[in-house]
């Protein structure tokens, strides 16, 4: 088999490997049956979840870095082994420290490894579709809680929490050590035959360069790009983060109702991040961030104007919102490549993925924040979101003419 079929079978073993990560977004699964076994507040409880996203860009910068050097496999499999064992490990929590170092930490870290090789390797076997396979492998982590939520909330319904972090643990041990095996690192500079690079353009985001993380540290288009990628994982992650609380305190549905919401949300998530990953790779990324923004902007106002009784409009317009946050997702890691180059983008998406820690952070304490102080309405957090939203657009059109420039000046020199 060549290697222009056998990225394809790569591409597959990136994706199942992903969705055992992916789980983490199952969390709230998980942080019931904890409160009422322990007797934790649900605030402790969830410290959880945010140690974890806290943690993981640090070990896909220094995952990145070493898989740069030596290849993805072996990071894989160290990955594998720190996230399913603290998942496992998380099965023997007799207090929140226990937990926080399990789940929190160990799985966090290893979370963060896996992740960082299977972004940044399976987009260099892809030069020619690198938006729509960065949104596929981006599609694989945010599938993983639609798989394994419904079987962790079985196996916890027959046999408790910890039991089924147990189970869990070696499962996803078992899946990420196997499919590490089919790994294989992307050869430096990979064409595939027939396949030349697209001119660099103000629209297209290719710079033709391969820089390192220092220098792309030094270049203000990290920063810019940095704030842009904050401002389109906040307004997702502040739903993601409160959909079911929403659906029952504003919209008035019973709980059972309300995972149906949040489940949509899971499934328009996925599919934003390969449709508008293809997308990009047809409009260009600089065309494609515009119409997101655009369109997550007018539904974060649009939900600030719904109220109880609107059930069908109201996961209408969440998986809308879902939808784009599944596109950022999907099309920054294409976006690096394109502007940094492919040889350190391992290293170079870590730096990058700060954005959606930050992201990850502001989005659900501007919720609860705002909640907290407006008598449980949620409406000054939604146009908050709607108005970042506009400074993406405006960031986009700067960083557009920025390229536009450096382009225009290459082409004389």
């Amino acid at each position: 088999m060549d290697l222009k079929k056998k990225r394809w079978f790569i591409l597959g073993a990136s994706l199942v490997i992903n969705l055992c990560i992916g789980s983490g977004y199952a969390w709230s699964v998980f942080a019931g049956p904890l409160i009422k076994t322990f007797g934790w507040t649900a605030a402790a409880t969830a410290l959880t979840f945010t140690i974890a996203n806290a943690v993981s860009p640090i070990t896909m910068i220094t995952g990145g870095k070493i898989q740069d050097k030596y290849g993805p496999k072996w990071v894989i499999f160290a990955g594998g082994i720190l996230f399913g064992g603290g998942i496992f490990l998380s099965g023997l929590t007799t207090s929140l420290a226990w937990l926080y170092v399990t789940y929190g930490i160990i799985a966090g870290f290893g979370m963060g490894l896996v992740y960082s090789c299977t972004i940044a390797n399976t987009v260099k076997f892809f030069p020619d579709k690198r938006g729509l396979v960065g949104g596929l492998a981006t599609a694989g982590y945010g599938s993983g809680a639609i798989i394994f939520a419904p079987i962790a909330q079985q196996i916890i319904a027959g046999n408790g929490v910890l039991f089924t972090f147990k189970t869990l643990g070696i499962i996803y041990l078992v899946v990420i050590l196997v499919g590490s095996r089919f790994i294989m690192t992307a050869p430096a500079g990979y064409k595939p035959e027939g396949w030349e690079p697209p001119a660099i353009t103000a629209t297209s985001a290719n710079t033709g360069k391969d820089k390192t993380w220092s220098q792309m540290l030094a270049d203000p288009l990290f920063y810019l790009l940095v704030v842009m990628f904050v401002i389109g994982a906040m307004a997702g992650l502040m739903i993601i983060s409160q959909a079911s609380p929403i659906a029952q305190e504003v919209i008035g549905v019973d709980p059972a109702l309300a995972a149906v919401a949040v489940s949509c949300v899971a499934i328009a998530n996925t599919c934003g991040r390969v449709i508008w990953g293809w997308i990009s790779d047809k409009i260009g990324r600089y065309n494609a961030l515009p119409l997101m923004y655009i369109l997550s902007g007018a539904m974060m106002f649009a939900l600030s104007t719904i109220g109880a009784g609107q059930f069908a409009l109201f996961v209408v317009v969440v998986m809308a919102i879902g939808f784009c946050f599944g596109g950022f997702m999907g099309v920054f890691p294409a976006l690096t490549a394109d502007s940094f180059g492919a040889r350190n983008n391992g290293v170079n998406y870590g730096f990058m993925f700060t954005g959606f820690a930050i992201g990850a952070y502001v989005g659900p304490v501007l919720a609860a924040t705002v909640k907290a102080n407006n008598n449980g309405a949620y409406t000054n957090a939604f146009l908050i979101a709607a108005a970042l939203s506009i400074v993406g657009i405006v960031l986009t059109f700067i960083v557009r003419t920025m390229k536009k420039k450096a382009a225009a000046a290459t082409s004389k020199a």
